[in-house]
């Protein structure tokens, strides 16, 4: 794989990887760590703290995208960029999708990272599966529960100034 970072990414990916090399100092910490970058400054950093705070969905990248919106003030960081000391798991990847993140700069691969013990890419496999053949058993409401949470739905979409665009 060609790269395409220039001496900006370089520099914001070390700063990403330098202080996941400082979790090995804290007992239980796990090395990862994202900043989101805006104009060239760090509006939003995250390190993983799911041992910590007990906490799954602690990691470093959906951390630094909380404090980026907190610091910013929006959950959109359509003009940002994420530094992530490795690739991030299915999940983070997701949040950053979410908000629609343009760039995401990675070091470690998830291959890197299974090889250190990680699950992501058992994971990336798992959401692949059809829903019958996943190890989390997901259960679809029947019609009329259904019908409740689809006119939930119905009732805030009808509230969207300029109304949504459904997106199948």
């Amino acid at each position: 794989m060609s790269t395409t970072l220039d001496e900006t990414d370089r520099t914001f990916l070390r700063e990403a990887i330098a202080v996941s090399q400082r979790a090995l100092l804290n007992e239980g910490n796990t090395p990862f760590r994202a900043i989101i970058v805006v104009g060239g400054e760090v509006v939003g950093e995250g390190t993983s703290r799911v041992v910590e705070l007990n906490d799954p969905t602690a990691h470093a990248e959906v951390m630094a995208l909380r404090d980026a919106g907190t610091k910013l003030g929006r959950h959109l960081m359509e003009d940002a960029v994420m530094y992530c000391s490795s690739e991030p798991c299915p999940m983070c990847l997701t949040a950053c999708y979410w908000a629609r993140l343009p760039r995401l700069v990675f070091g470690a691969t998830a291959h890197d990272v299974a090889t250190m013990g990680f699950e992501d890419l058992q994971l990336y496999r798992e959401l692949a599966l059809p829903l019958e053949r996943r190890s989390l058993r997901e259960d679809p409401a029947d019609d009329p529960l259904r019908a409740e949470a689809v006119a939930c739905l119905r009732a805030w979409a009808d509230r969207v100034a300029g109304g949504v665009t459904p997106k199948y």
